[in-house]
């Protein structure tokens, strides 16, 4: 689980300030006290998803999204704290709706992109 500080959500919000419904999942995740979870299960209860559990939830979406994450031109970005070109490549490239993509960005973020994306890299 996550929590974001009033300074982490501000330096997102200056990321993304040119995209409107990212700048509203950060209101989002301002007004559940910075904590990522929480917010991301809020939105999808809000675009129509039924979250089936309430414990590491974005953890198993993220998880669906791997593939496509860590083939993302996007990962170079992600490298350095950057989520604006992730949160563009799942809100146009996939079916995912676009008030999760902030939350998934920041959340691999957060967990760094290279642990993310270790198991892809993972031989059997």
């Amino acid at each position: 689980m996550f929590i974001l500080t009033l300074a982490e959500i501000a330096q997102f919000r200056s990321q993304l300030a040119a995209d409107p419904i990212a700048l509203r999942t950060l209101d989002m995740i301002e007004d559940c006290d910075g904590d990522l979870e929480d917010a991301a299960i809020t939105l999808a209860l809000q675009v129509g998803q039924e979250p089936n559990r309430s414990d590491q939830w974005l953890d198993g979406l993220a998880k669906r999204w791997r593939v496509f994450i860590c083939q993302s031109d996007a990962k170079p970005s992600l490298a350095k704290g950057s989520v604006v070109e992730l949160v563009r490549a799942l809100s146009v490239e996939t079916t995912l709706p676009s008030a999760l993509a902030t939350p998934i960005a920041i959340y691999v973020v957060k967990t760094g992109i290279e642990a993310f994306c270790k198991p892809l890299e993972e031989k059997l």
